[in-house]
């Protein structure tokens, strides 16, 4: 397989999780992705994670997570050499990420006019909580901090529980997703036209975007979402149900779909009474019908109801723990994770996830582990400096 960005390097100024999960996605799709990193201690990140030892070594858990594929790069920004250093990288990239608070790159003298003038086609995304403008733009942002401010933990929990955090960083993950996503758009277009870009990312917009469904019924309806804990809005019965042994998820969303879940769980009335017959009737008389359904799902554990519901057509799922799900033959079969003998600070082959998706039926998988801090620092300057030298004599 020949990867698909193969030929395109990114720099990588990101910390911690939207920056680096960006530049992860271009990594596994073949990007040369250089991760310029301070040389006190480099991305935080290196110290975050559930593994004490790890963290001492620079190599957290966190780190670990989104940091395969890439070489890791020691420059000091702020001093003159590392400036320098810095720019020759620019000449050599065709895109940069990173996830400074607005105006951190202009303040050091590296911000976009004047890398444009090193590389005018760059591709350059600056990924932060409230994008370049606005009220908050100067505001520091955590994942916790954008769950609050767009919306998503008043949706998220039961009527009594909420609002609820989300229970990983949602914001930071769809952030890096949409920085990740507008640099492909911006070097598909520069393949065309020669042109660069400047591309200001929002981790609060990526999640309004996100959040498409309750912000239209709201934008266009005028009703104000709510939490419904386990519960579908949009349809019933459509949820998490208790069985013998397990919690199964089902979404008997159309209409055939509920008379087959009737008959299977042995109660085929319950598709003709009047308070269940019709899709309206169903969501305003949800809870009675799920304690119905419940009654009848008690016969046998969710695995079985799972098999048996998805083989007559009615989609129906376990509530797995992740380990449980790392488990699953489907996603083992798909070759979801991947093993590398770590040279440092690991105990044991390292095990880390791929993206979401396969390309001609192939798994794209990062050329390297996690690298250790300034790991590639004379590797890459070398590069840049043949690189530089071949433009010369070319000129």
């Amino acid at each position: 397989m020949t990867p698909l960005l193969e030929g395109i390097r990114v720099l990588d100024l990101t910390n911690v999780l939207a920056g680096p999960f960006c530049s992860y996605q271009l990594a596994l799709l073949g990007a040369d992705v250089i991760k310029v990193e301070a040389p006190d201690g480099g991305d935080l990140a290196r110290q975050l994670g559930a593994s004490p030892k790890l963290n001492r070594a620079g190599m957290g858990a966190s780190f670990l997570a989104q940091n395969a594929g890439k070489r890791s790069v020691v420059l000091d920004l702020k001093s003159k050499a590392g400036k320098s250093d810095f720019l020759a990288l620019v000449a050599t990239a065709d895109a940069l990420v990173e996830n400074f608070r607005p105006g951190v790159m202009d303040r050091l003298g590296l911000g976009y006019g004047r890398l444009k003038e090193v590389r005018p086609d760059l591709v350059y995304c600056a990924i932060s909580g409230f994008g370049q403008t606005g009220p908050l733009r100067d505001n520091p942002a955590y994942d916790q901090i954008i769950q609050g401010l767009s919306g998503i933990m008043s949706v998220t929990g039961t009527p009594e529980a909420a609002p609820l955090r989300v229970g990983y960083p949602v914001c930071d993950t769809l952030g890096g997703l949409a920085g990740a996503f507008a640099i492909v758009s911006g070097l598909l277009r520069r393949s065309r036209t020669g042109e660069g870009a400047f591309l200001d990312v929002s981790m609060l917009e990526s999640t309004l975007s996100a959040l498409g469904w309750p912000v239209s019924n709201y934008l266009t309806a005028g009703i104000e979402p709510q939490p419904m804990g386990n519960e579908n809005m949009t349809a019933a019965p459509s949820g998490a149900f208790r069985t013998g042994d397990g919690l199964l998820n089902v979404a008997a969303n159309k209409q055939e779909q509920f008379i087959a879940l009737c008959d299977l769980i042995g109660r085929p009335e319950l598709a003709s009474d009047p308070r269940f017959a019709e899709r309206d009737t169903r969501m305003a008389n949800r809870y009675a019908l799920k304690a119905l359904i419940e009654e009848a799902l008690a016969s046998a554990s969710a695995g079985e109801w799972e098999t048996k519901l998805n083989s007559a057509g009615v989609p129906a799922g376990r509530v797995l723990s992740i380990p449980q799900a790392l488990r699953e033959p489907q996603v083992t079969t798909r070759d979801m994770t991947i093993r590398f003998d770590h040279p440092a600070a690991v105990d044991g082959p390292l095990t880390v996830v791929r993206g979401g998706f396969l390309v001609d039926g192939e798994a794209p998988r990062p050329s390297r582990p996690p690298p250790r801090l300034g790991e590639h620092t004379e590797e890459v300057m070398a590069e840049a400096a043949r690189i530089a030298a071949s433009k010369s004599d070319a000129a």
